[in-house]
């Protein structure tokens, strides 16, 4: 007598196999859905909360920054402080600038190549400036308050280390906490210079080195002659804009620290803040350019004089940390060349309360 399932080729074998490996796709998971069943509950001292109670300076320097900006794209370095007069308002100033034309200052690495050729009347002869931005301005405080809320903690402890923290999926406490909030008014202003491509921008406009022209009415070739051949001409230029700016902002600033039991002690000092500021250069200045001895009136070129820009900061309230930060917009530079993106990285970010005054007792 035979079975339908010999003669289909079915064995049983082939169950019994199918399912040990649903079996075995499925276990990890009930094991771990059992292990979330059984985490164990932790208990929690309040060290302090007061988000109020941060430092009042920050110093730091930025080892990195970068920026994808149409008109030059550039990386390099700065330094960046930052005051908080009690919850009245807030001043900060800024500066960055490249490390080098190689790194990382494209229009004026390009420019010089081209200044270093051998070939006589191949290049613009003005000196291409380094890319450097200066900012200074100031938040008030239209609201500052603080309200309850929440905060997640990692639970870690001394003994989580190496190969046991790697193959640990960390728990978290949630544990509740004061946060300050901040609505901030925003005003001020800043300056920056680059080398910017005139060729690029003269292409865009729909202009030619023809629409540059010295006081005497001679227009700036469009060619110079190398070995008998005849070779575009380059145009590279000096720029600078002068901007203020108007906009708004609002933090959110946690100081608050615990001490849990079995666990090392958590603490939260975070400090973020998102702002939006509308910006307006009175100044945005192109200077002429300088081939075989003559200047050439870079007028013609069109330059946009307002912007806007959206960003994010954040650090923390430690003696010794570091900041991140971040901004896209639109600058006031050369028509068609305003957008930019940029971050920027702090460390180390040094802080003080500014405050050494003990009090003193006769005896």
């Amino acid at each position: 007598m035979q079975f339908p399932f010999k003669r289909s080729g079915y064995r049983p074998g082939m169950c019994i196999s199918r399912l040990a490996i649903l079996w075995a796709a499925f276990l990890p998971s009930l094991i771990f859905a059992q292990a979330q069943k059984e985490k164990p509950a932790v208990t929690f001292e309040e060290l302090y909360d007061e988000p109020f109670s941060i430092n009042k300076l920050f110093v730091g320097f930025q080892p990195l920054y970068g920026e994808l900006f149409a008109t030059n794209v550039n990386a390099g370095f700065g330094i960046e402080a930052m005051y908080y007069h009690k919850d009245k308002f807030d001043v900060k100033a800024s500066f960055r600038k490249t490390y080098s034309s190689e790194f990382f200052d494209f229009n004026r690495n390009a420019s010089l190549l081209r200044q270093n050729s051998a070939v006589p009347g191949s290049y613009i002869s003005d000196k291409p400036v380094t890319f450097s931005y200066y900012e200074i301005g100031g938040t008030y405080h239209f609201k500052d308050f603080d309200q309850e809320s929440k905060t997640k903690m990692v639970l870690y402890r001394k003994s989580f280390k190496g190969d046991r923290w790697a193959s640990t999926v960390p728990l978290h406490a949630e544990v509740p906490c004061k946060v300050r909030k901040i609505y901030g008014g925003r005003i001020g202003a800043l300056m920056w210079n680059s080398t910017a491509d005139l060729t690029r921008a003269l292409t865009k406009q729909g202009l030619t080195n023809a629409n540059l022209k010295t006081t005497a009415g001679t227009a700036l070739p469009a060619t110079y002659t190398d070995q008998g051949q005849n070779k575009q001409l380059y145009v590279f230029g000096n720029l600078s804009s002068a901007a203020i700016y108007l906009g708004g902002s609002m933090s959110w600033i946690r100081n608050v620290a615990v001490s849990f039991d079995k666990y090392d002690d958590g603490v939260d000092d975070g400090m973020m803040t998102v702002y939006f500021d509308v910006l307006v250069a009175p100044a945005v200045n192109l200077d002429p350019v300088t081939y075989l001895g003559n200047q050439y009136s870079t007028k013609p070129i069109k330059t946009n004089m307002l912007g806007m820009r959206a960003g994010i900061e954040g650090k923390f309230n430690r003696t010794l940390g570091w900041s991140y930060g971040g901004e896209v917009g639109y600058r006031p530079s050369i028509k068609g060349q305003g957008f930019y993106a940029m971050f920027k990285i702090a460390f180390p970010l040094y802080s003080t309360n500014l405050d050494y005054k003990v009090e003193s007792f006769g005896k």
